[in-house]
């Protein structure tokens, strides 16, 4: 990696006809000073309320069928990733961006090419089945958003702090311990409640309890062969909180590199013969 840039512009933060003049702005001199290099875009950008639809690869899918259907904006120069559809008991599913994370996250496992267990903690949680270097499907869980509407919108809100803090270890883990026991996370859930009214409880751990229930809950529904391991990619706080509760069941944790979103782009890149080995990208 030669540069980074991060800046704050979302999908809702770019007015409709504003995508091209938002590149501009943010990446315009990176276009500049390397003329003809080719530029990839990845995640929501490629979604109907985006630059441009690019429509969803099928799974299975590997890089080949990413490269295949790339949504050319300027032809050449500047293109879409589709993001990646399957169907699970008839219902379809879909992600945007994950998949280039994913690609590139296989590209520093030993053994890239065998079936691997990935998830993706965030809003909208993804647990992926790779085998063979194609993604054969993933189940979205919305973990993420259910926190944070239950702690800032519902009854459970006024037992908890306003802001998380760190991480109260003790409490997570019991909170992914219930998950597992009869009764349902619609009745466990409750419990953050009760333990508060009679002072079993503390706001900062009933907050960690809380994510406890709901990243168990995600783990319980996953129902992974005992001794299954699983490569998690998120931010250092995420993937901290699925390390311990995978480790709590069993399962030996691989976590992402860093940089898989960019390895992701640099194979999908490669794969579409827009790069060589050795050559520069961005």
């Amino acid at each position: 990696m030669l540069a980074q840039h991060a800046a704050p512009r979302g999908l809702l933060s770019v007015a409709p006809g504003g995508w091209q003049a938002a590149f501009d702005a943010e990446f315009g001199a990176w276009q500049a000073a390397h003329p003809g290099l080719p530029c990839l875009l990845a995640g929501m950008v490629g979604s109907r309320q985006g630059w441009a639809e690019a429509p969803y690869a099928a799974c299975p899918a590997g890089l080949a069928d990413i490269a295949r259907q790339l949504r050319w904006l300027q032809p050449g120069c500047l293109a879409i990733v589709p993001g990646l559809s399957c169907e699970n008991d008839g219902v379809p599913d879909v992600l945007r961006g994950e998949e280039t994370q994913v690609f590139g996250a296989l590209q520093a496992l030993p053994d890239a090419g065998g079936a691997h267990t990935l998830v993706l903690p965030g809003t909208h949680s993804k647990w992926m089945q790779v085998d063979g270097g194609r993604v054969r499907g993933f189940r979205t869980h919305v973990t993420g958003e259910t926190y944070a509407l239950l702690r800032q919108q519902s009854i459970l809100a006024r037992m908890l702090p306003a802001a998380d803090g760190d991480l109260d270890a003790d409490a997570f883990d019991a909170g992914v311990a219930r998950a597992q026991q009869p009764g349902g996370l619609l009745h466990h859930l409750f419990s953050v409640r009760t333990l508060a009214l009679f002072d079993r409880a503390t706001g900062a751990a009933l907050a960690s309890r809380l994510s406890g229930l709901l990243i168990g809950e995600e783990l319980r529904a996953q129902a992974l062969p005992p001794g299954q391991p699983v490569t998690v990619l998120g931010s250092a706080g995420l993937a901290l909180r699925y390390q311990r509760a995978l480790a709590a069941g069993g399962h030996p944790v691989r976590l992402a590199p860093d940089d898989a979103t960019w390895q992701g782009l640099l194979a999908v890149a490669r794969a579409a013969a827009l790069v060589s080995e050795g050559t520069l990208s961005a």
